[in-house]
């Protein structure tokens, strides 16, 4: 499925839609948020960031949906950071002059150590091992100037007190529906990871997991965006297949999903 007029394509766009990562899928569609808690539970993290003059890098930026969100807020810069060169070339041309974006791993981005007042990272650890998560939250640390803040929103499990087993068994499916092995945690296994890298926890928020919900893609893509989604799923029989694929999956689960935002700071060395 290609893109109109002259955007750049979207990432994965040589891959055929069976074999895509599940979120480039929803893209393909005609989705526009990709967050799993939604624009209220971004916005929430953003509101709590008190983002206005902060030096910002946003990892995993995707479609460029929250840069944009976040230059209307008057930060003082932006700098986006993703290892997709054609996720690279949408975002910039999302933020034009008002901002930069690199080519790079979110695990080793060449910024300069302490250069950030704000991290932002969304939907994009819950797609790392333990030992990818553990390498980006370092590097996330190392740019944040002391007091600096790591906001994030990730697809998180719950009850705290989940089955082991029913975990397991969900991220499986998960890894097998989306194609991307997805490796969500507890608010309190997302703290703990935090916590362990030097952070301390300032806020968490919690939103329903809904990505697929009629409810939450009107409010998070208006009347049009939704015509727009069933229109393009209605035409195509593999992005129909993938679709609903993942919709039964979510809804499968939906009482041990849920979208969480946190919000960590680097300790300020005069404290």
């Amino acid at each position: 499925m290609g893109t109109n007029g002259s955007q750049p394509p979207l990432p994965q766009s040589d891959r055929s839609t069976n074999v895509a990562a599940g979120h480039w899928v929803l893209a393909r569609a005609g989705k526009r948020v990709l967050r799993p808690g939604g624009l209220k539970l971004t916005n929430r993290l953003l509101d709590a960031a008190e983002l206005q003059d902060k030096r910002v890098v946003e990892f995993a930026p995707g479609l460029g949906r929250t840069a944009a969100i976040m230059l209307e807020r008057d930060i003082a810069s932006y700098v986006g950071v993703d290892q997709d060169v054609d996720a690279v070339t949408r975002v910039q041309s999302v933020v034009g002059s008002r901002g930069t974006v690199v080519n790079a791993s979110a695990e080793s981005t060449g910024l300069e150590s302490d250069s950030a007042q704000v991290v932002v990272g969304e939907a994009m650890l819950t797609m790392q091992g333990e030992k990818g998560k553990r390498a980006i939250i370092a590097e996330a640390f190392r740019l944040l100037e002391p007091g600096g803040l790591y906001a994030i929103h990730e697809l998180g499990l719950t009850p705290d007190t989940i089955d082991a087993e029913l975990a397991d068994q969900l991220r499986k499916r998960l890894a097998k529906t989306i194609r991307v092995n997805a490796r969500p945690l507890t608010r309190r296994e997302w703290c703990g990871l935090l916590e362990e890298a030097g952070f301390d926890i300032e806020w968490v928020g919690t939103e329903p997991m809904a990505l697929l919900s009629m409810r939450r893609n009107l409010a998070d893509e208006g009347f049009g965006g939704v015509l727009r989604i069933l229109r393009n799923v209605a035409r195509d029989r593999d992005l129909r297949h993938r679709v609903l694929e993942m919709r039964r999956t979510f809804n499968e689960y939906r009482d041990n999903l849920t979208g969480i935002a946190i919000i960590a700071r680097k300790p300020d060395v005069s404290v």
